[in-house]
């Protein structure tokens, strides 16, 4: 689940991404201050928009919404008030993670590239990286499958030069913190760290 709020350019409304890939084709529906957004093709819910939301849902701020289990327990709510029936089961686990770098290979295709196993506690990833600076004991900052970055892309599952890569080991510069560095390479997070934790930034 990915929640957007923007009350300066779009007015009081949380839009809600339940899925990666936006449908080919899409149906609304609205019922009181809910529209559900489908995918045609499957009838399965894609995202939603909560109007009004300001009344529903405590919001802090603009642009990307942490949910967790009190922001869920309030859309549930909104969506009961609006007499709109749907089954909340959504991932809420953290998507921007610490990973430590079990291995890095030279990726059979791509001089540039590098194919790296990445430690995030509950599973280790397979990704294709093309920083320069990316190596083997290194701890560092994984945007997981389902993540939004700031640039507002979404993270998918990839296949990269015929290697299939689950993730992004970002830089500095693509998390948008303060001072990044300009040139290329990932960050490369010092002191102690433990896989699986979350990033916050």
């Amino acid at each position: 689940m990915n929640a957007f709020y923007n009350l300066t350019g779009v007015g009081d409304v949380l839009m809600v991404q339940l899925v990666p890939d936006t449908p080919a084709e899409i149906m609304s529906e609205t019922i009181g201050d809910v529209t559900l957004i489908r995918d045609t093709a499957s009838g399965d819910v894609a995202g939603f928009n909560l109007f009004r939301a300001s009344e529903y849902v405590q919001l802090q701020g603009e642009g990307k919404i942490e949910a967790d289990e009190a922001f869920l327990d309030q859309l549930k709510e909104a969506f009961t008030k609006n007499g709109t029936e749907f089954n909340f089961d959504v991932d809420l686990s953290p998507k921007f993670v610490v990973g430590h770098v079990l291995s890095k290979e030279k990726h059979p295709n791509a001089d540039k590239l590098s194919v790296c196993k990445v430690d995030v506690s509950e599973e280790t990833l397979q990704i294709v990286c093309g920083a320069p600076n990316v190596g083997e004991g290194q701890h560092v900052v994984v945007a997981k499958p389902g993540a939004v970055m700031p640039s507002g892309m979404v993270i998918k599952d990839a296949e990269l030069r015929g290697v299939p890569s689950s993730g992004m080991i970002c830089s500095a510069k693509e998390l948008a913190l303060p001072d990044a560095p300009q040139e290329k390479g990932i960050l490369i997070l010092n002191g102690d760290q433990t896989p699986g934790e979350p990033f916050r930034f």
